[in-house]
């Protein structure tokens, strides 16, 4: 039985104008909607956001777009228009946060950057996403997650120590930088409430990664540098046995990752106990991590013959219950057919108008012990009328004469 889910109102009241795109900024409008804010997304009234294109099938959006966008308004406006920007401009009076990750400089050329919204609207939080910070010599350059994670630093720690350096496959350049992004926002808010005054967030992809690699710089300043890339190990330094391990299937996730901290020299202890290798528990050659760092192979070797006969799973449940963390790797249809994840709520299943049946990941954090409520990502210009109407007064004949100049779109 599925999680009693719930319609947040952490931020009720709370008007949002997105006009972000993509992931990153989307990402952290949805978070904010998740939360209870009224996020109104503006859009291009042709093609919308270009993620709504991003690998589709024809006429139907991507589900990119569906991910990154639940429990969203979509409005659609022509920016390039003279009405267009005036909606906007309008739109912004009314809003408590505007967020956008355009391109270096585009906004300003739209006629809509900080400097014209603060000054209609001194309250306002405007929030922006660029892929290099205002003072780096790349501020103009344009920057996707892979690139924010090549040029802050994640790359290079990423891979084995003879390899080249790996992508990790989150998305932290995008997401990750949404997440800070959000958090700040929220922080914004709450000043907000005592000085009733506004302000300009801004967020570099790049910098933020190096929010995500705090353990290499503390490692550095240990060590010195460069980090170097550890493969399966922390970058701080292995303690043997840790890392991932072959288990029975042979499949190309049948592995089960198993880590010994220092802090807890009962890890190893009780991991000999589980693989039948008692008569080594004192053995001086590898009581100590400095002991089994000098014999690495060996004790991996040790390690290795026993998972090898269990399956991953197996191995999880039998290494954790002896109180020794253990993790299976487990691939995305593993995660999504997990019945637990949808009956907790943190995977659950949206009907949109066209697309039916999709998982959605949902935010994972549960408010008095429930999961927030998805609703599906809007149809390109869905409330293009009622936002409109709701937040401006417009009446009828007035949005009806802002569709036939082709200003807006309706679905």
């Amino acid at each position: 039985m599925a999680a009693k889910q719930v319609s947040l109102g952490c931020l009720n009241g709370v008007r949002v104008l997105d006009l972000s795109q993509f992931e990153a900024g989307p990402s952290c409008t949805e978070a904010l909607a998740w939360l209870g804010a009224e996020v109104v997304k503006v859009e291009n009234p042709k093609s919308g956001d270009p993620g709504r294109t991003v690998l589709s099938d024809p006429e139907r959006d991507s589900f990119y777009f569906l991910i990154f966008n639940a429990n969203k308004k979509s409005v659609t406006i022509d920016l390039k228009s003279a009405a267009g920007k005036k909606l906007v401009l309008d739109l912004a009076r009314k809003a408590d946060v505007f967020v956008e990750n355009f391109a270096p400089g585009a906004i300003e050329r739209l006629g809509l950057g900080y400097d014209v919204v603060a000054k209609i609207n001194p309250g306002i939080i405007y929030a922006q996403v660029k892929g290099f910070g205002e003072g780096s010599p790349f501020e103009n350059n344009l920057a996707f997650d892979m690139i924010a994670q090549a040029t802050g630093g994640v790359m290079s720690i990423s891979g084995q120590p003879d390899g080249p350096p790996v992508k990790p496959g989150p998305t932290l350049g995008d997401t990750g930088t949404g997440m800070l992004l959000c958090i700040s926002i929220l922080g914004a808010l709450y000043e907000k409430k005592s000085s009733g005054k506004g302000q300009r967030l801004q967020i570099a992809m790049q910098d933020a990664m190096l929010h995500y690699i705090r353990l290499a710089f503390a490692t550095q300043a240990r060590k010195g540098g460069p980090v170097q890339r550890a493969g399966d190990q922390t970058v701080s330094g292995g303690n043997p046995p840790q890392g991932i391990f072959k288990c029975r299937g042979g499949g190309p996730n049948d592995y089960v990752y198993v880590y010994t901290s220092r802090a807890n020299p009962e890890h190893w202890r009780r991991l000999l106990q589980v693989v039948g290798r008692e008569d080594l528990i004192g053995d001086p050659r590898y009581d100590s991590p400095a002991a089994r760092n000098e014999r690495e192979a060996e004790v991996n070797a040790i390690i290795a013959e026993w998972t090898i006969k269990h399956d991953k799973h197996e191995a999880m449940r039998i290494i954790g219950a002896a109180g020794i963390p253990a993790g299976a790797v487990l691939d995305t249809k593993e995660l999504a057919e997990d019945r637990t994840f949808h009956e907790r709520g943190i995977l659950q299943v949206v009907d949109h108008p066209v697309v039916k049946g999709y998982v959605v990941p949902t935010w994972p954090v549960r408010h008095n012990g429930a999961p927030v409520a998805v609703k599906a990502s809007p149809m390109l210009g869905e409330h293009s009328a009622s936002v409109l109407e709701s937040w401006l007064g417009l009446g009828s004949r007035d949005i009806e004469a802002l569709e036939r100049d082709k200003v807006i779109t309706r679905t």
